[in-house]
């Protein structure tokens, strides 16, 4: 296994794979994270700010905030959402549905200005978040997210942070663990986290326009790059990558065998990612105008709902869904 996987034992590399996570976020990011973490209650250890507010994508004033809400135990978290009258469905059964399928999305209104705004919070606990960037994750939801631009706004206490920030310096030094079988012959940076990225869209149905991917890492230009770079020269001088000039390439480059297999877990991945869709609907308020309003703002098709499709959207809406996803462009691999 590549040396990067230990990012601990190399304090440079260390140093450079935490590169942002304690940046200043937004002015809206640290109140709308207090907050959350006071609705979750005292089970809370820490908020992970991530999408597109935190990669300062200059998204429409309106649009929901994305966290990742990091907890000790399901359970707890979601009593005192219930216990707030913050939670529609009982706690046993989110707590439940989190375990299996881990994490649950749900949203909460965040008072301010001259109308609540919302917070998208992906409930993780800290010993899922470690296995979903550690060696062995079930799908790639999670650390798909985190490798990127993110803050930790919020913590608990030095060690829950502590906890938090060592699982996202993994999730960022095991990319070229997964992302070594999309990569060209010669890459840099640059190169390096476009296919990072485009492995990552493609494992998902997401409504985004296949030049999604190049404004991302435009806009994260200034820490995606330096972090993958840093990534880089460390795999060339433990002799992973041959460096020639700016440019790498693999010494020892994936076997037919070893990208088939990479190809169908992000298959099973994928799969994972569409199941979670049947979460949403059960533990997100007001799904279906969040999903409606997304594919309008990232592929710019407007949808316009039938009232039966609004009363019954599991039943009536396929249709109109397919033939969206039918007509828009594939992307690159």
């Amino acid at each position: 296994m590549p040396p990067t996987l230990v990012p601990s034992t190399d304090p440079d590399l260390r140093a450079a794979l935490q590169l942002g996570l304690d940046a200043v976020p937004d002015a809206g990011a640290l109140p709308a994270a207090r907050h959350v973490a006071a609705a979750f209650g005292p089970a809370t250890a820490a908020l992970v700010h991530y999408g597109s507010w935190a990669q300062q994508l200059a998204p429409p004033a309106g649009s929901a905030r994305d966290f990742f809400v990091i907890v000790d135990g399901y359970g707890a978290a979601y009593r005192a959402l219930a216990a707030g009258r913050r939670l529609r469905r009982p706690p046993g059964l989110a707590t439940f549905l989190n375990r299996v399928l881990p994490p649950n999305v749900l949203s909460l209104e965040v008072p301010g200005g001259s109308r609540p705004r919302l917070a998208k919070c992906a409930v993780l606990s800290l010993r899922d978040l470690r296995a979903a960037c550690g060696p062995r994750p079930r799908d790639q939801w999670v650390r798909g997210r985190l490798f990127q631009q993110v803050q930790l706004v919020w913590a608990r206490d030095p060690q829950s942070r502590e906890a938090v920030l060592e699982a996202l310096r993994e999730a960022r030094a095991r990319t070229f663990e997964w992302g070594r079988t999309f990569l060209p012959a010669f890459f840099d940076a640059d190169a390096y986290a476009h296919a990072l990225l485009r492995a990552s869209y493609a494992g998902e149905i997401r409504p985004e326009e296949p030049g999604h991917v190049a404004a991302l890492v435009t806009a994260q230009r200034g820490t995606l790059l330096p972090v993958c770079e840093a990534l880089l020269g460390h795999l060339a001088r433990h002799g992973v990558l041959a460096r020639e000039g700016n440019r790498f390439r693999q010494r020892r480059p994936p076997s037919t065998l070893r990208r088939l297999v990479a190809r169908l877990w992000f298959a099973g991945s994928k799969l994972r990612a569409t199941l979670r869709w049947a979460k949403y609907v059960a533990l997100y308020d007001g799904w279906l105008d969040y999903v409606v309003n997304k594919v309008e703002r990232r592929s710019g098709v407007v949808i316009e709902l039938t009232p039966r499709e609004r009363r019954w959207p599991l039943l009536f809406l396929w249709p109109k869904a397919l033939r969206f996803l039918a007509s828009r462009p594939r992307r690159r691999r």
